[in-house]
């Protein structure tokens, strides 16, 4: 059954910003004697929009209404998507509760579920349609190589919180799987223009305003009643947002570097084929999706090459619930760091390929009459070509699930699951178990108690980063006293810095990163009108890889040409031992850094697992629909300051500790329109190169509208101007990132 969904509606569901969804009742229904229950009918006016038949998929890997899935999913759909005020993901993101996001330049974005956040987002996994787009040699996510256009999907459902139960490694923190609609859903051709401007006034900076320019069609046609395809390509090109300027926290100049913009091509061709009986279902897709741009990391910034690309094929197969799949996805790429400099004196270039060959199974089946089950597993082969981790050559994981989702009566129904993963570059077995006790005192209300387990496999270049960068360390500004008074720089500094080289050492025996996670929630949809969600949930993550010095200079490990005539040996030892303050301390011509207490001149940067960080957090959300054609959401989320046991704190990024968002949405025959707030308090960094770079960022508050009008008889044209930030203020998003003013943006659409 379908019903008609507000563009750009959304529900607060499991306290989350969710949209309406109309899709088909659900594939895997529970036993006949224990039917899965409707919402009560509840006599409302005529005007007002109903939620029922809301389904996601990616909880449980079965189709089940979302006011009964056993995790906190958000669900937004293609509608809100295209009503939203910005040109990418990140503001889109932004209104999920509990979904820290940071954009640091015109092409990266990163996010992660109730944690924070920062330049390089590893635990959180990304699908489209089911396929991988986590990039495992370097644990990330480029959003850039979404290879499908914002018309083009149906909905994306977002896992606040652990998945490894069925989804493997790195879901550690949660999932976004983009669903997108079949050729026989987008039957006709769409076409889709936008050209904007944005600001880049800055202190300290004379650039003019910025331009972008996106572009984007497709084609879908049912050639027959079995088969229909569907042809699709675009282009986004933006130029680069301002650069911070002044000092960091530390008092540290911002570097100067030549920033980028962005380009990123996409094609994308599908073929669906249906079977006779009507249950079998065939899908076949290809498609590249390019980008070139900036990417920060623990090494400084990387400018992204032109003509780097990820090419993508995938075929799946079903019949009724069961699922066989395979994709692979190839990369070729290259970057080259923009401070960073080797051995050689020249900028530190990154050629990155890696290959990746997944095939995946899965069914649903009923037993007992009260019994649901989900199982399958998939294995992947992945190889690789790094120039900074030569050693990285390829990689092996596997893992299987089951999943029981029991009906023990009316109101009570509990979920326990778990799934066994291996991979070549762990020694133990990985271990995921998930349960979940569901108790519904009515049809439309459900209050979950669940726990999880999760894990986050190394990277590849967590593993086996190798490579000597020279790293240009300001000594005058970390000890004037002892920088003007004891010697001359090497040859190698330029002016108060002293450039030294500093290896990546590969890491011996790094272990998964893991989280246990417990979970109390709260969904009700009142009267059919506005839906209520409360969650609270408390984390614990142990083994956390973070980037860290591992080794220095010392009187006893000098660096190459220390200490500098005609200084004698044990007096540069002496030096060199003092140079680097101990944390918190703030050294001056009369009081320099106290000798033998500093952590020495770094020589070396690698990955390690680091004790065990806490983290909790509440997010609480509201959603409702005053008319047929307006509706509006609140939601707030409550993060304090992780814990972090085993190690200093100073190590790890700290989350905002409050976020709130809320917004108006209009569709009406003619016009259509939004109005977005979204408030975060200030955050803390430490994630880009060495402490000189760590820092707070402010508060802010991010305002975003959208007007749009629709033409001709069919309403198939309609123009929309869309602005975000309209402050105006300077929003840095992260200590080390750009820094975004107001962006207003024309867009046209023509279907036809």
């Amino acid at each position: 059954m379908l019903q008609r969904c507000l563009p750009g509606a959304l529900v607060v569901v499991l306290a989350g910003a969710l949209p309406c969804v109309a899709r088909q009742a659900p594939t895997a229904q529970p036993p006949a004697q224990q039917p899965e229950p409707k919402p009560e009918q509840v006599p409302v006016p005529e005007e007002s929009p109903v939620y029922r038949e809301q389904v996601v998929v990616t909880a449980s890997k079965t189709e089940q209404a979302l006011v009964n899935a056993p995790a906190s999913v958000s669900l937004i759909t293609g509608e809100t998507l295209q009503n939203n005020a910005s040109t990418g993901y990140a503001d889109l993101f932004r209104a999920v509760p509990g979904l820290n996001v940071t954009q640091t330049s015109a092409r990266d974005i990163n996010l992660t579920s109730r944690g924070a956040t920062s330049t390089l987002s590893t635990s959180q996994l990304a699908l489209v349609d089911g396929r991988s787009i986590y990039l495992d040699f370097f644990g990330f996510i480029a959003w850039d190589f979404l290879p499908v256009n914002p018309a083009e999907i149906k909905q994306i459902e977002v896992i606040r919180g652990p998945a490894s139960a069925i989804w493997g490694a790195n879901a550690m923190n949660g999932v976004v799987n983009f669903i997108t609609k079949s050729p026989r859903e987008l039957q006709g051709t769409s076409v889709t223009l936008g050209v904007g401007t944005f600001g880049r006034e800055v202190p300290g900076s004379s650039q003019s305003n910025g331009m972008l320019f996106y572009a984007n069609g497709s084609h879908s046609q049912v050639v027959s009643d079995r088969w229909a395809y569907k042809v699709s390509a675009g282009v986004y090109s933006q130029d680069p947002l301002a650069r911070p300027t002044g000092n960091l926290p530390s008092g540290t100049p911002y570097p100067a570097f030549t920033n980028q913009g962005t380009m990123q091509p996409k094609l994308d061709v599908r073929a669906d084929y249906d079977f006779e009986d009507g249950k079998r279902k065939l899908v076949f897709q290809g498609g590249v999706a390019g980008t070139e741009g900036i990417l920060h990391s623990g090494i400084g910034p990387f400018d992204i090459n032109s003509g780097t690309v990820l090419g993508y094929a995938k075929v799946n197969y079903s019949k009724d619930a069961m699922k066989l799949n395979f994709f692979t996805n190839i990369l070729n790429g290259d970057a080259t760091n923009l401070l960073a400099v080797g051995v050689n004196g020249q900028p530190l270039n990154f050629i990155f390929k890696s290959n990746t060959y997944d095939v995946e199974f899965g069914d649903v089946r009923t037993f007992q009459q009260r019994h649901v089950v989900s199982y399958g597993g998939n294995f992947r082969f992945s190889s690789f070509d790094l120039s900074i981790a030569p050693a990285a050559d390829s990689r092996k994981e596997g893992g299987g699930y089951l999943q029981d989702e029991i009906f023990l009566g009316k109101y009570v129904r509990l979920l326990l699951g778990a799934r066994v993963d291996k991979f070549d570059v762990i020694e133990d077995v990985q271990f995921s178990p998930r349960t979940t006790l569901m108790l519904k005192p009515t049809p439309d209300q459900t209050i979950r108690l669940s726990y999880n387990r999760a894990y986050r496999a190394p990277s590849v270049i967590n593993n086996f980063l190798d490579t000597t960068i020279i790293n240009q360390l300001p000594l005058g500004a970390i000890n004037p006293a002892l920088a003007g008074r004891f010697y001359n720089f090497p040859s190698r500094a330029v002016g108060s810095n002293i450039g030294l080289p500093q290896a990546g050492i590969p890491p011996q025996n790094l272990v998964e990163q893991s989280i246990t996670a417990y979970e109390v929630g709260y969904t009700g949809v009142i009267k059919q009108r506005a839906t209520v969600s409360v969650a609270f949930f408390v984390n614990e993550t142990k083994d956390d890889i973070f980037f860290t010095q591992v080794a220095s200079y010392r009187a006893s490990n000098p660096p190459p040409r220390w200490p500098p005539p005609p200084i004698p040996p044990f007096l540069g030892g002496i030096i060199l031992e003092g140079l680097y303050c101990p944390p918190g301390f703030t050294p001056t011509a009369q009081r320099p850094c106290p000798f033998g207490v500093g952590n020495g001149l770094p020589a070396g940067y690698s990955y390690r697992n680091l004790g065990i960080v806490r983290q909790k957090g509440l997010e609480l959300g509201i959603d409702g629909a005053f008319t047929k054609e307006w509706n509006g959401f609140a939601n707030y989320s409550y993060q304090p300051d992780p814990e972090a046991i085993g190690f200093p704190q100073s190590e790890i990024n700290l989350p905002p500790n409050n976020r709130f968002n809320v917004g108006v949405n209009y569709g009406g025959p003619r016009y259509l329109g939004s109005l977005a707030v979204s408030y975060q308090d200030e955050a803390y960094w430490q994630d880009v190169l060495d402490a000189r770079y760590a820092g707070t960022t402010d508060a802010y508050t991010l305002v975003n509208g959208t007007f749009g009008v629709k033409w001709g008889s069919k309403r198939n044209i309609v123009t929309l101007l869309k602005a975000t930030n309209l402050l105006n203020d300077e929003i840095q998003q992260h200590i080390f990132g750009d820094v975004s003013k107001l962006q207003v943006v024309g867009e046209l659409r023509v279907g036809f």
